[in-house]
């Protein structure tokens, strides 16, 4: 059994790490929160993101094959007509991938 004092000692710099590792995310976003870049990708980043989610989720659609493209591309309309008319993202993506579901699993389905 460790005596007494190294116990001490590891709980003492167990506690000193944890508690400096909680407190570091804290301490490093003091001097971003008044950064310009960070404004700037905090504005930007969101549609951008939805720019590479899309691409990436039509890059292999078979723009040959008019079936089995139809409930991507009407999904993509209902996307972009939400959006628009409300201006929620997460109305947007549920409302999208509700109707793909639907048209692909439905309308478009595959023999």
């Amino acid at each position: 059994m460790p005596d007494t004092p190294y116990l001490l000692a590891a709980i003492g710099v167990s506690t000193a790490v944890t508690w400096g590792l909680r407190a570091l995310p804290f301490a490093a976003l003091a001097p971003l929160r008044a950064s310009a870049v960070l404004h700037y990708l905090g504005a930007r980043m969101p549609v951008g993101v939805m720019v590479i989610l899309t691409v990436y989720s039509l890059r292999d659609l078979p723009l040959g094959n008019p079936p089995h493209a139809a409930p991507a591309l009407l999904a993509l309309a209902a996307t972009l007509g939400l959006h628009l008319w409300r201006r929620n993202a997460v109305l947007s993506i549920l409302g999208g991938t509700a109707v793909h579901v639907a048209l692909a699993s439905t309308l478009f389905t595959h023999p």
